[in-house]
């Protein structure tokens, strides 16, 4: 038992974080307060309202805190530790991506790109965007309009003659002197300019050349100037949602039923560029001013800087600690973000808009949560469970004719898909194309050497028939921990199409056929196609890898600039490829030996 008065007599009156502690030294809950004792206090006084105050002070068996010098230090610190331990009943944020932006680099030959990540590229950013999706349509559409070059630098440098992109009028070839500097210059000026949202002064300048043109009698360059001028002022037709507010994040936020929903539209030069989504965690009986200031901290105080930051946050309802929450979000930002609660105006209908996208997103999980949860019950009874089924984990096999195997194991958890503990095995050390040698090899990969027993699945698929299933029970046959999970062969039928599959339950070993409209087989088939979907990517990416490596990177002692010199003073790989032994050492910089490895490694001999 905690003795919690004995514990509050050593307790500051201070601003602070503190940690409770469960038996199994878990944290469990990280909260920050102004007054520690105060705060502190208020868990255990002898009335407390809240279902979870009591459920989370009972399992408590220690309190740790940590002193800030201000309640905007405690915010701070607050974020990073729920990052850090994850407690349960805390709100919180399952997204740790960072957002795709826009680079316009800064070389003599600006390349314009999606970026995301840290800024280490000298150059201008442009965004955040909410996905890659919205970043690669706005590519698409600058590089019909402004002919700006996207290749790597590798690829630019290397060329001796206009790639396809020149060809088709996507690229104004800087590399091979197809564009003066100076026309190349005004591409990326007015490129920069349509992505700071200056669409009509990119219009009135496109207007000028195009007037020039005509009095030159240059009407070639003037018609590709008109056709530029329609296909801007066919995006500001797309643009239909605009205003007078240069930056700002707009926040709808709806909480029902237990599912919480987060919608932020991401303006940024007087447009919309995009919006997302996000579903935190919520601990039951929360308060929604809880989790909406939760998701505040956690959303920007998480690995955002101050080119990211937006300048004004608006929110759905105004907070008790909004000016704290504002102080915490500007001292990362390194300047004032303000936080506000728009009732009308422009800002209103942009608040109205993010509600109504927050209302659809927290029905649909809902919808969705409901199915899930019938598909679960009917697996659990199908299966004659007695406890509810919390973790399922699924492995498949993926090769090409033997080659470039991958593993597969997705896992499911009491709601569904849980992506962050998706696991792939590059199998090696097996005959090619042995499927039961290589999921012996993902199993043993997988639960060879198991740390966390609690993350051990209650059930785990196999895809595939007896052998497959086969080969799961010689692996569990001298498992040591005491829990174990019920292993399950999932066999398609003779036709191999879906709702025929056959299940095949290792410890009785009987088979059960399901009706094709059975909710418990839409999950079984669920988790299999993710396996599926899962392993068949990565393969598809190593085996690509494989089919694009240059061979030079296999030459020992060829590095990048010795790769470079050969394929700038030969003509690229064709041209190594073609060259003779003499050719290949006729390059400054290699050796006749080395032109021998060449020869032999580009010839396969």
């Amino acid at each position: 038992m905690f003795d919690a008065k004995t514990f509050l007599k050593t307790v500051p009156h201070q601003p602070g974080v503190y940690r409770m502690v469960n038996a199994a030294e878990q944290v469990i809950y990280v909260g920050k307060a102004k007054d520690l004792r105060a705060r502190l206090s208020s868990y255990f006084r002898t009335n407390v309202d809240s279902v979870k105050t009591r459920s989370l002070v009972s399992q408590i068996v220690q309190v740790e805190y940590t002193l800030t010098h201000s309640e905007t230090e405690a915010l701070i610190l607050e974020n990073n530790l729920i990052k850090q331990f994850l407690p349960r009943y805390n709100v919180l944020l399952r997204d740790d991506k960072s957002y795709p932006y826009i680079l316009l680099s800064d070389h003599k030959h600006p390349r314009i790109s999606s970026h995301r990540g840290p800024r280490k590229t000298a150059g201008q950013y442009f965004g955040p965007y909410p996905n890659a999706g919205a970043v690669w349509q706005s590519l698409k559409t600058l590089q019909k309009i402004f002919p700006i070059r996207q290749c790597e630098d590798g690829f630019y440098r290397a060329r001796t003659r206009p790639c396809l992109q020149y060809q088709l009028k996507l690229c104004s070839a800087p590399c091979v002197g197809k564009i003066s500097d100076a026309d190349y210059q005004q591409q990326v000026r007015l490129a920069s300019l349509f992505l700071q949202g200056k669409d009509q002064q990119v219009i009135d300048d496109l207007v000028q050349q195009m007037a020039k043109a005509s009095e030159q009698l240059q009407f070639e360059q003037a018609a590709q100037y008109r056709d530029k001028i329609i296909a801007l002022r066919k995006v500001q037709e797309q643009q239909s949602v605009s205003g007078e507010h240069d930056e700002m994040d707009v926040i709808g936020f709806v909480y029902s039923h237990g599912v919480a929903a987060v919608h932020v539209l991401f303006v940024r030069e007087q447009k919309v560029l995009g919006s997302k989504a996000y579903f935190p965690k919520v601990p039951a009986d929360t308060a929604e001013s809880e989790i909406l200031s939760a998701f505040l901290l956690q959303f920007y105080l998480d690995g955002y800087g101050s080119h990211q930051m937006p300048r004004e946050i608006v929110i759905a309802q105004p907070l008790a600690e909004m000016d704290v929450v504002a102080a915490a979000i500007s001292e990362i930002a390194g300047r004032k973000v303000k936080i506000t609660h728009a009732q009308r105006g422009e800002k209103a209908q942009y608040l109205s808009l993010a509600q109504k996208n927050a209302q659809l997103s927290c029905d649909n999980k809902q919808s969705l949560a409901q199915k899930m949860a019938l598909r679960y019950q009917q697996l659990q009874q199908l299966l004659q469970l007695q406890q509810p089924i919390n973790r399922m984990e699924c492995f498949d096999i993926s090769h090409t004719m033997g080659q470039a195997t991958i593993a597969s194991c997705v896992v499911f958890d009491g709601q569904g898909p849980y992506k962050a503990e998706y696991r792939r095995y590059n199998v090696t050390g097996i005959t090619g194309g042995d499927d039961y040698a290589a999921m012996q090899f993902a199993l043993n990969k997988r639960y060879g050497k198991v740390q966390d027993t609690e993350k051990i699945p209650d059930i785990i698929f196999i895809d595939g028939g007896q052998g497959q299933l086969n080969t799961a029970i010689a692996q569990f046959a001298e498992w040591p921990h005491a829990k174990m999970p019920l292993l399950v062969g999932v066999a398609k039928g003779t036709s191999r199409k879906p709702g025929l599959e056959t299940l095949i339950l290792a410890q009785s070993g009987r088979s059960i056929n399901l009706p094709s409209d059975a909710p418990a087989l839409h999950l079984i088939q669920q988790i299999r196609d993710e396996a599926h979907r899962f392993a068949i990517t990565g393969h598809r990416n190593k085996r690509g890898k494989a089919l694009i490596k240059s061979p030079l990177e296999q030459v020992k002692g060829i590095g990048e600039k010795r790769r470079q010199a050969l394929l700038q003073y030969l003509g690229g790989l064709q041209g190594v490829m073609r060259a003779s032994v003499t050719e290949l050492s006729s390059v400054p910089g290699i050796s006749k030996a080395q032109a021998e490895n060449i020869y032999q490694a580009c010839h396969n001999k």
